[in-house]
């Protein structure tokens, strides 16, 4: 049975025309900094751990993506939001996950004097085919309107059922209740996760992989030995990227390798090594 929910993070101020939005973030610990990109339906709390492993021996800056907790109310692409998040971070260590990957990898190709080090957890460069690209954004658009249906707000599926439906994916098979963070998903609202599917959705990420090679910093992909897919489309995008990329495969994990085997991708990432702050 899922975790009883806990209380829902209060909504960030509506973003009107002519702010400029932020991202929240929450930090704690002393050392390196190290910024963490969450995934979709996820929030800055959704880390099984990990964040409070890193925490012993970094700065660990955890962010609410756009759409996504504390940002709900910030609707973002991934491209703007990528620019958000390193306004968020500063120059630091990257670590994404997911749709936080995704981000992250527009922030180290838009700003790569901020990123000293890139860490993408079951990350993609894009989907390539057009058609396939154009299918992918309408069924991201369809899981939208669900949540936020055009005109009719009345008709919008509640929060709690669409977390169950999109959690039974397949993907997410093995994940633990409390390390999933179900009751932490809770303080996410209908209209934010509606915006990150329609402007931060992988239908709507132009692909990237024709740019892989101008990343310089450090970059580490880790994937679980148990999710085919992305760790296919993580040695691609290594062998993409050149020197300086490397792929971890953590044995026995999906998709979420880090709520499974959180002390093993801590273990990684501390591994990991960054480029030279004087760079």
């Amino acid at each position: 049975m899922p975790t009883p929910p806990s209380p829902p993070s209060p909504p960030s101020p509506p973003v009107t025309a002519g702010t400029v939005p932020s991202l929240h973030v929450g930090a704690r610990g002393r050392g390196p900094r190290l910024v963490m990109a969450h995934g979709f339906t996820q929030t800055s709390r959704v880390w099984a751990g990990l964040d409070d492993d890193l925490a012993r021996d970094h700065e660990v800056v955890a962010v609410d993506m756009p759409g996504h907790g504390r940002s709900s109310a910030v609707h973002s692409s991934l491209v703007d939001g990528a620019l958000l998040l390193g306004a968020a971070g500063g120059r630091a260590t990257y670590l994404g996950y997911s749709m936080g990957a995704r981000f992250c990898l527009h922030l180290a190709l838009a700003c790569p004097h901020l990123v000293d080090s890139l860490v993408l957890i079951s990350g993609t460069a894009g989907i390539e085919d057009p058609d396939e690209r154009l299918e992918r954004r309408r069924a991201d658009g369809a899981l939208a309107d669900r949540l936020d249906p055009p005109g009719n707000a009345e008709d919008a599926l509640p929060v709690e059922a669409f977390l169950r439906e999109w959690m039974d994916n397949p993907l997410f098979a093995g994940i633990d209740p409390d390390a999933g963070g179900f009751g932490e998903r809770l303080a996410n609202t209908g209209p934010g996760l509606a915006s990150s599917l329609r402007r931060a959705g992988t239908g709507s990420q132009l692909p990237l992989w024709g740019k892989l090679r101008e990343l310089t910093m450090p970059v580490l992909v880790i994937t679980g030995g148990d999710d085919a897919k992305f760790t296919g489309l993580g040695s691609r995008m290594v062998e993409a990227i050149g020197a300086g990329a490397s792929l971890a495969v953590v044995p026995g994990a999906g998709h979420a390798p880090h709520l499974q085997r959180p002390r093993v991708v801590a273990d990684l990432v501390r591994a990991h090594p960054a480029r030279d702050a004087a760079d």
